[in-house]
């Protein structure tokens, strides 16, 4: 199979795969805020918003390093299984100290009780997500992101079927909070069963490999620790200053963001492999082409994502988790403007991350973080949960505007902005139509669907979408 066969595979494995897992996420959300309602899905909300800043702590960017790692000898299997050894070591290491002292914090906060054991039981979830994410990199590296995709719908499932037994029995939230680790512990043991096929991973300690991947990630691990910073901070500043409910109210579109963007990550870090290996074997024309095509592709993607939310955002909400979050509706408005810019700046990010010129970025993710939390803490006491939206739309606008001058100056490319331009329309005019249609249909997903039939035909028609391409993708399985 050609490589472009293969990415283009991967990219369908995970579309599919996350269309999959994105559809059993949003029943899981759906069963959780109608159960827990706004103050009990305020604290579901504040727990994992809680933890995550300290799951920052723990990647500290090393998850992106061992994919850049791993990439740069690829046939050499004796010296990959060391590296993957010694970095797991090392992030079980991390994640057991940083997610250890974050019931030890929770303390200080002032949480309901039931929220600060929600956040001590919940840390087992983050260390396995931290296994998982290092895991990523092995999958990454031999395209074989249909494993991984697996994975995470079976964990999925086991989070959805856990949540219903316990609403079902009529347990409270510290059981809800049982069941998201439960689904972090079986994404996790798929994982690892089926990465023995592509690395042997034990625990190890090689000082000098050791060295070399902190030296080597601590520019990334800081860039991370202040962009997820900002990224994460609103919900645990508006769980201090407001109260449950309006945290709840918060969440709910905000997990659905957390859903969408996890997409771009998956499918860049497919990329990340051939931009290590070709920037080192100086195929400047080959990684710009690769890059160019995954731009493109994010566009196709981010632009009727955003237009269909600005039309759809309140029905959307309410058939996800219930007429009483109908006030989520303008937040998810404005919270699919930050989604759009993470689809159209991460792979710039990542390229930064290939060309190793990740220290480059602190200064900018540093000021973005401080100027973020600043406005976190004089405008969300005042304003609420819509400054908590529209400061993080401004943070992320920010940061992408510096990555993208980092980006240029360091390998003097820029996308071409044809294929985003027809996206662009194409989405607009779905958006116009969707508008009208929704006058004459009351089902959201059947206007989803028109819309996104509406959008790939317009696409299509303007050039978006090249008859290459769908020719290629259409000869995927015969030469699988």
């Amino acid at each position: 199979m050609s490589l472009t066969h293969k990415i283009a595979w991967n990219t369908i494995v995970q579309i599919v795969g996350k269309i999959i897992s994105t559809i059993i996420g949003l029943i899981t959300i759906a069963l959780m805020a109608r159960y827990l309602g706004r103050e009990g899905f305020g604290g579901y909300t504040t727990i994992i918003a809680f933890l995550q800043i300290f799951g920052i702590l723990v990647d500290f960017g090393l998850t992106l390093m061992t994919v850049q790692m791993i990439s740069e000898r690829a046939d050499d299997r004796k010296r990959n299984d060391k590296i993957l050894s010694n970095i797991f070591t090392l992030r079980l290491i991390s994640a057991v100290t940083f997610l250890g002292i974050a019931p030890l914090v929770a303390m200080f906060f002032p949480y309901p009780a039931v929220v600060k054991l929600g956040i001590a039981l919940t840390s087992l979830s983050f260390l396995f997500i931290s296994l998982n994410q290092l895991l990523t990199g092995v999958f990454q590296k031999h395209l074989r992101m249909d494993k991984i995709t697996l994975s995470e719908i079976l964990g999925r499932v086991g989070l959805l079927a856990a949540v219903a037994l316990f609403i079902f029995l009529g347990k409270g939230l510290l059981w809800i909070m049982a069941a998201v680790v439960l689904g972090s512990f079986i994404n996790f043991v798929f994982n690892w069963f089926f990465a023995r096929s592509y690395a042997s991973i034990k625990l190890a300690f090689n000082w000098p490999v050791w060295r070399e991947a902190i030296g080597r990630s601590w520019p990334i691990g800081i860039s991370i620790a202040f962009n997820l910073l900002y990224f994460k901070a609103d919900t645990v500043i508006l769980s201090i200053f407001r109260s449950q409910a309006e945290v709840g109210l918060y969440g709910a579109p905000y997990r659905v963001l957390e859903v969408l963007i996890t997409f771009p990550f998956m499918f860049v870090g497919v990329l990340m492999p051939f931009f290590a290996r070709w920037l080192k074997e100086k195929k400047h024309d080959d990684f710009k082409k690769l890059a160019q095509q995954g731009f493109d592709f994010m566009a196709i993607i981010a632009w009727p994502m955003v237009f269909g939310a600005l039309v759809l955002a309140t029905p959307v909400m309410v058939f996800v988790a219930g007429n009483e979050f109908a006030e989520s509706g303008p937040i998810l408005k404005i919270l699919i403007l930050a989604t759009a810019v993470i689809y159209l700046s991460v792979l710039f990010s990542h390229i930064i991350v290939a060309l190793n010129k990740q220290r480059k970025m602190i200064l900018g993710y540093v000021a973005t973080a401080v100027v973020a939390l600043i406005l976190y803490f004089f405008l969300i006491p005042a304003y609420g949960m819509y400054a908590a939206a529209w400061i993080t739309v401004f943070s992320e606008a920010m940061i992408a505007a510096v990555t993208f001058i980092v980006a240029y100056l360091t390998l003097k490319w820029r996308p071409s902005f044809g294929i985003s331009n027809r996206a662009l329309f194409s989405a607009i005019l779905m958006a116009a139509l969707i508008y009208l249609l929704s006058a004459y249909l009351a089902n959201v997903l059947v206007l989803i669907a028109v819309g996104a039939l509406i959008y790939f035909i317009m696409l299509y028609i303007l050039g978006g979408i090249p008859k290459q391409l769908v020719s290629e993708i259409l000869k995927l399985r015969r030469n699988a």
